[in-house]
C-alpha cells in the first residue's frame, strides 16, 4: 500500500505525485519550459504525456524503497498542480539530500517554491532521519538563487564544475537547511 502523506501550510499542500496527475504536469511543465529549460535537463520540448506518466511510476518506485521523495506541489484550496519538490540522492551513509522545486510559470511570485521547499526539509529532519538538506542552485539561475535566501537557507558558497544544466557544465551555489533552522534536534 502507498503512503498517504500530505504535508501542508493551508497555502500549498505537498503529496506524493500520483498516477492521474500526467496530463497537469505535462501542462505546467510544457507552461514552464522557458523558465525550465536553461536549469533543468530534463524539461525540453520532447516531454510528453508518456515522460510524465513515467515521471510519477519512478518516483512511486523511490518512494517506495526510501531513496527519493517526490511531491507534486498543489494549491492547498483548489488541488490544482503548481510544481514539483523533491528529496533526491539521499545519502544513507550521511544522512543528507538534495532538496529540488521548481513552480509553474503562471503561479511565479507567489512564494510557493519556498513554501514547498520547507515543508519538504521539515519532512526530511523529521521522518527520515536526515540531518541536512542541500540546495544546489547553477551559478546564473537567480530565481532559485532567490527561494534559497528567502527562506534562511545557509548560503554555503559556490562550487565549481558541480552539475550539468543541457549541455553545459556549471559552477552552483551550496546552500544547506539543517534541523535546528527548524527548532529540530539532528537525530540518526
Amino acid at each position: 500500500m502507498f503512503p498517504f502523506i500530505k504535508l501542508t501550510d493551508s497555502i500549498v499542500t505537498l503529496r506524493p505525485f500520483e498516477f492521474g496527475d500526467e496530463v497537469e504536469l505535462h501542462t505546467a511543465v510544457h507552461e514552464s519550459l522557458p523558465e525550465l529549460k536553461p536549469w533543468m535537463s530534463w524539461a525540453n520540448e520532447n516531454y510528453s504525456l508518456e515522460t510524465a506518466l513515467n515521471f510519477i511510476t519512478l518516483t512511486r518506485t523511490y518512494w517506495s524503497s526510501g531513496t527519493m521523495y517526490a511531491f507534486a506541489i498543489t494549491d492547498a484550496q483548489t488541488g490544482i498542480l503548481l510544481g514539483g519538490c523533491s528529496l533526491s540522492h539521499i545519502h544513507p551513509v550521511y544522512h543528507f539530500c538534495n532538496l529540488g522545486y521548481w513552480v509553474r510559470s503562471s503561479r511565479h511570485g507567489q512564494g510557493i517554491a519556498g513554501r514547498a521547499a520547507k515543508l519538504s526539509a521539515h519532512f526530511a529532519f523529521e521522518r527520515v532521519n536526515l540531518i541536512r538538506t542541500e540546495i544546489v542552485v547553477a551559478v546564473g539561475n537567480e530565481s532559485s538563487k532567490r527561494v534559497a535566501q528567502k527562506i534562511g537557507a545557509h548560503d554555503e558558497g559556490i562550487l565549481l564544475n558541480r552539475m550539468v544544466t543541457g549541455d553545459s557544465i556549471a559552477d552552483a551555489h551550496m546552500f544547506s537547511l539543517l534541523p535546528s533552522d527548524f527548532g529540530l534536534v539532528a537525530k540518526l
